[in-house]
């Protein structure tokens, strides 16, 4: 009786396969690569996120933690102080002025700031001899340290060397050296022009890039449609520039707010608290008052003052999006 071979018979992809494994492993292994594979994105943002927690969130919850505990001038913890450091914080009598200077600080920077930079982008997006060099040109004051350019500008504003006095007065503007910085209003107008000065590079930069997206084809239908350069700026270009707008502002709103160099290597807030913002007032509250948990404090009103200005500038602006 002749034997037949059974595996001539099989499929030949089961045949090259070689032996099957029973069905109790490979359920095991179908049901341990989904497990796996779950766990493959924390290797991916399992530093990103350890850089967040270090960097961001626990600073913030020390920072919360010690404007609630009663710290003395040498930085020992004495206990627990609840709210005493807030209620010391509010009570002073400096802070109010120091919140509305803060508030005009940020707002006429930021709106004088994004205001030229929309201007600027439009001129460096148009071709013209010798663009390129323009644009690297407008990369020094960003490049530059913020520190730099600071004192650079206080030592212009000089009321014995100054350059700008020297200017004023060669064209007849001047009869007499003027102290520019002694004056708070005109120390804290000529701060915020230097807080646009250092800012312009990257808000116009960031236009610049939201300019460059926006394709021609939507000019030339404006255009052959009749639409004028007032109409087609209004109708076209700043719509589509949303996008880049929104990250100029918000980044500027955070840069401005938290801008302490400018203002420290220029007037150190003085004469003085009459040209101090809120960043320059907490530093203070800390070296100069010795009074560690009520600079704290400090610290957390302007982290929350930043976060509330940012939601709610983004909320503004998502609701704007749903409605157009």
């Amino acid at each position: 009786m002749a034997v037949h071979d059974v595996t001539a018979h099989a499929p030949r992809a089961s045949r090259d396969r070689g032996p099957v494994a029973p069905p109790e492993r490979r359920s095991r292994r179908t049901r341990g690569i989904p497990r796996i594979r779950r766990l493959e994105p924390l290797l991916w943002l399992g530093p990103a996120l350890a850089l967040i927690l270090a960097v961001v969130i626990w600073p913030v919850v020390e920072m919360i933690r010690t404007s609630l505990m009663d710290i003395s001038s040498t930085g020992l913890t004495r206990g627990f102080a609840g709210g005493a450091n807030y209620a010391d914080l509010f009570a002073e009598q400096d802070l109010p002025g120091v919140m509305v200077r803060t508030l005009v600080w940020v707002v006429g920077v930021v709106a004088v700031t994004v205001t030229v930079a929309l201007g600027l982008a439009q001129l460096l997006n148009a071709r013209f001899p010798g663009r390129r060099l323009v644009r690297w040109a407008l990369i020094v004051p960003w490049a530059a340290s913020v520190l730099m350019t600071a004192l650079t500008w206080r030592w212009m504003l000089n009321n014995f060397y100054g350059v700008v006095n020297r200017v004023l007065m060669d064209l007849g503007i001047l009869d007499k050296p003027v102290n520019w910085l002694a004056d708070p209003a005109q120390a804290f107008a000529w701060m915020m022009a230097v807080a646009v000065f250092v800012s312009l590079p990257f808000t116009a930069f960031v236009i610049l890039s939201g300019l460059g997206t926006i394709p021609a084809e939507v000019y030339e239908a404006a255009r052959l449609d009749g639409a004028g350069p007032v109409r087609t700026y209004l109708g076209i270009t700043l719509p589509l520039l949303r996008p880049s707008l929104l990250v100029a502002v918000i980044i500027n709103v955070i840069n401005v707010f938290n801008s302490f160099p400018v203002i420290w290597a220029m007037t150190r807030g003085g004469p003085g608290f009459a040209t101090d913002t809120t960043t320059t007032y907490m530093y203070k509250l800390a070296f100069d008052n010795q009074s560690v948990g009520e600079s704290a404090a400090m610290a957390v009103v302007n982290f929350g003052l930043i976060l509330l200005v940012v939601l709610v500038y983004l909320r503004v602006v998502r609701r704007r999006e749903e409605i157009s």
